[in-house]
């Protein structure tokens, strides 16, 4: 999944960048307010992480925009504020949650799970099911048949974005945007290789390539 964290204090962005993207995420940052909207309107993103107070134009203005933009991403607000009438005005202007400054990680990243979640229609489980495929999103565990099969995070992050649309063609391209970030520049041909690795490890048969359309995850047996 890719997220978009819009936060003016760099040492805390830098930080969470760093342990988003161990769990997997995809994440761009940027450290004003103009440059968030600008990149959250013209980038895919699965997820915004948008701070309150932000040079040039504050979170409000930014989630407002957005919002009467048409834009649907999910919205994590983040301020050093406390009170209800912010969280209200946090929320009034479109954001789906919001986390008060100083804030547990390990919430954080709760949050930002629920969020993506719920934006997908399941009902708030973190599990998903495709056949004898199981993957625990919160633990970052996969099962096959029953069997533990051990996977780096990014081959997880592929096969996620593939267990998530079962049985539907999803775009080398697509991969590429949510799992990696924003920066990457390297040969377009790396999902690939990610494909075969997850295909020695949980069959052939499990992905099929979709010529020139992309690759799709089949209901294992």
């Amino acid at each position: 999944m890719r997220l978009l964290i819009v936060e003016d204090e760099k040492r805390l962005a830098a930080s969470l960048a760093g342990g988003l993207t161990a769990e997997g995420f995809a994440v761009d940052v940027v450290h004003d307010g103009i440059e968030g909207l600008h990149r959250a309107t013209d980038g895919a993103y699965d997820l915004v992480v948008l701070d309150i107070m932000l040079p040039g134009m504050n979170g409000y203005r930014v989630c407002a925009a957005l919002r009467a933009a048409g834009h649907d991403v999910p919205i994590l607000m983040l301020t050093a504020k406390d009170g209800e009438y912010d969280e209200a005005e946090g929320l009034d202007t479109g954001a789906d949650d919001y986390l008060t400054k100083p804030f547990s990680y390990v919430v954080l990243v709760a949050r930002i799970r629920a969020l993506l979640r719920r934006r997908g229609g399941g009902s708030g489980s973190p599990v998903v099911t495709v056949g004898a495929l199981r993957m625990d999103t919160a633990a970052r565990r996969v099962r096959l048949a029953g069997t533990e099969i051990p996977l780096t995070t990014k081959e997880f992050a592929v096969l996620e974005q593939l267990a998530l649309r079962p049985g539907q063609v999803v775009s080398k391209a697509d991969i590429l945007e949510h799992v990696w970030d924003f920066a990457y520049d390297g040969d377009p041909n790396i999902v690939e290789v990610y494909v075969s690795a997850l295909r020695r490890k949980l069959g052939a048969a499990l992905i099929r390539t979709v010529r020139g359309a992309g690759y799709r995850l089949e209901q294992a047996p």
